[in-house]
């Protein structure tokens, strides 16, 4: 919820080619993470990594080899699906943020903000859990039903509690900005969105 506060902040000021500026990066910099987990789950283990590690601590058989490439790899499942769910949610984000804008003019930013985050946290909730635990897990569709409602409750409530900082946020920026500039970035940002 917090990072969908912030692109409602960049959106604000900079705009929908802001929102996806950071969100491309971001993409960027987990898909790097990504190739480097498959790289590392991919090489052959130092031979006495496994002859330190081949006991558990009672002295049982342990093949760390295969404990570390099923962590790892099933890592891998949940940055894809936090990769997708990512990117839908923030641009989905930006469409419902300037779409609300639209109806409700230049004020009650809390509405847009919560309106917008409530709606693309809904759908990130979703297309993680789908994708990461269904399609590259074993959960069933009744598992991601069920997880997804509680983990939309707990993003819902966190989107609502942290609405007031949204106004922290703008007081502290039309402060930094001046208030002249700070209006014309808004505009700017505004008459730049895409009509959707």
């Amino acid at each position: 919820p917090v990072v969908f506060i912030t692109t409602d902040i960049v959106n604000e000021y900079y705009g929908p080619r802001g929102v996806r500026l950071i969100s491309f990066f971001t993409v960027a910099c987990i898909g790097y993470v990504f190739v480097v987990i498959y790289v590392v789950t991919r090489l052959t283990p130092a031979d006495f990594w496994l002859e330190v590690n081949g006991q558990d601590e009672a002295g049982n058989p342990f093949n760390i080899n295969y404990a570390f490439t099923k962590v790892y790899t099933q890592g891998l499942g949940i940055i894809v699906g936090s990769l997708l769910a990512f990117l839908i949610g923030q641009l989905l984000d930006v469409v419902v943020f300037h779409r609300l804008r639209r109806m409700t003019g230049e004020g009650k930013i809390w509405l847009r903000a919560t309106g917008s985050t409530l709606v693309s946290q809904l759908i990130d909730s979703y297309v993680v859990l789908f994708v990461a635990f269904y399609i590259f897990g074993d959960w069933s569709v009744r598992q991601v039903v069920a997880v997804g409602i509680v983990n939309y409750t707990y993003k819902f409530v966190v989107a609502v509690a942290v609405t007031p900082l949204l106004y922290v946020a703008h007081y502290a920026i039309d402060r930094y900005l001046g208030q002249e500039l700070s209006e014309k970035m808004m505009e700017d940002a505004s008459r730049n969105a895409p009509a959707f």
